[in-house]
């Protein structure tokens, strides 16, 4: 039997939930520069590294956030999520040195960890169109990320770079509150519940899983690359504004606002396509994207920047789609756990490269790199099975 729908609150505090943890991720890189020059480091590429952590745990936690969604509840979960992020977020704004700072961050991580295992299986329970429902959480998801650049741009020009942690930090803790009296009360743990028929994938399960880890982690690493990278990269190309961190941040907001877009036409698309066909798709325009902004500088590069992140968002949904077409809901927290904590755990490894890589070698070197990551995400999916199309869900 399939669930109902959760109620309106509900969704919108999960996808609000799926904004924040990816802009509290993405404010240390935002704020690095200013970071750096208050710890009295000569350079931003130096501070880079301490900010691993938290994409590591951000990865590796999934494991035990998804065991416990299915098994304890996502709803209890999530308020963990809430309380957890809104709390670590204002341990970060304390810190005074590099290493306090890298703790912080670290915690933050850790309950992040739990959102993408936990809230996007949740909000997917009972969807009628869950490519639709995938795809505007992605979009809120990105419209994160874009809040990031521009709220952390302005409050770090007019109210320092501490600001720009304690602010969401508290709007968490608001979600929190507002989640525990308005989110949906579970009758059940998911894995406690009888299983639900899912339409059969015509593929074995490990397969599918070892795929959807490998393509999810070249992605991941991609995904780390540009937008921990983005602010720093804009600010390069387009150095007749480098000075005003307000300014790069408007602009890379805009980037992201629009290139977000793009997962409402890809989680359209989802519930109506083969995925094998549309995923290929996307992946062979993020490579050729990738490959021609290594040639360009200025306004032009700040158009194509638009593109290749567009192509860059567009690639999110497909995992969890997989997920929700072929695993039964009882354990698709577990799933997605295992699978995240594959691929953010090894893709964390992309935060930390960022640093040396453009100290030693430039931007352009970190695009080539992208482009390569493209390539080997579009050759792990030729190995993908083709599957049917859906059956469109009956109009309410």
């Amino acid at each position: 039997m399939i669930a109902p729908m959760h109620n309106k609150s509900t969704q919108t505090l999960l996808n609000i939930g799926h904004a924040l943890d990816h802009m509290m991720l993405l404010i240390f890189a935002t704020a690095v520069t200013s970071i750096a020059n208050d710890f009295g480091l000569a350079r931003w590429e130096d501070l880079m590294p301490y900010g691993v952590a938290a994409f590591f745990f951000f990865g590796i936690g999934s494991l035990p956030a998804g065991k416990l969604g299915d098994l304890w509840g996502r709803r209890p979960m999530m308020l963990v999520f809430f309380f957890g992020m809104g709390v670590a977020s204002l341990l970060v704004a304390a810190t005074n040195t590099p290493m306090q700072m890298a703790l912080a961050l670290a915690l933050l991580g850790a309950f992040s960890s739990i959102y993408h295992p936990v809230g996007i299986p949740m909000l997917v329970q009972g969807a009628l169109r869950p490519g639709w429902t995938i795809g505007v959480n992605g979009l809120v998801g990105n419209l994160g990320v874009a809040f990031a650049a521009v709220l952390t741009g302005f409050l770090v020009k007019y109210a320092g770079w501490r600001m720009a942690f304690v602010v969401p930090g508290l709007i968490c803790l608001a979600c929190g509150v507002a989640f525990a009296l308005y989110g949906t009360r579970e009758s059940a743990a998911p894995a406690k519940k009888k299983a639900s028929g899912h339409p059969p994938s015509g593929m074995p399960l490990a397969r599918l899983f070892l795929i959807m880890t490998m393509a999810a982690t070249s992605g991941g690493l991609l995904f780390n690359l540009s937008t921990n990278a983005n602010f720093e990269l804009l600010t390069d190309r387009l150095r007749e504004v480098s000075q005003d961190p307000a300014r790069i941040g408007t602009l890379l907001a805009l980037v992201y606002t629009v290139a977000s877009v793009t997962q409402l036409v890809v989680g359209y698309l989802i519930d109506r396509h083969s995925l094998k066909r549309l995923y290929i798709g996307v992946i062979t325009l993020q490579a050729l994207l990738l490959a021609l902004a290594t040639t360009l500088d200025g306004w032009s590069f700040l158009f194509i920047q638009l593109l290749f992140m567009a192509a860059i968002f567009g690639a999110i949904p497909f995992t969890d789609a997989m997920i929700v077409r072929f695993v039964d809901d009882g354990m698709r927290s577990r799933v997605a756990g295992m699978r995240l904590a594959v691929s953010l755990g090894a893709s964390s490894v992309a935060v930390w490269a960022i640093g040396p890589v453009v100290k030693a070698a430039g931007f352009t070197a970190l695009l080539g790199v992208m482009a390569v990551t493209s390539v080997v995400t579009l050759l792990v999916l030729t190995q993908l099975p083709r599957t049917p199309a859906p059956v469109p869900a009956a109009a309410a």
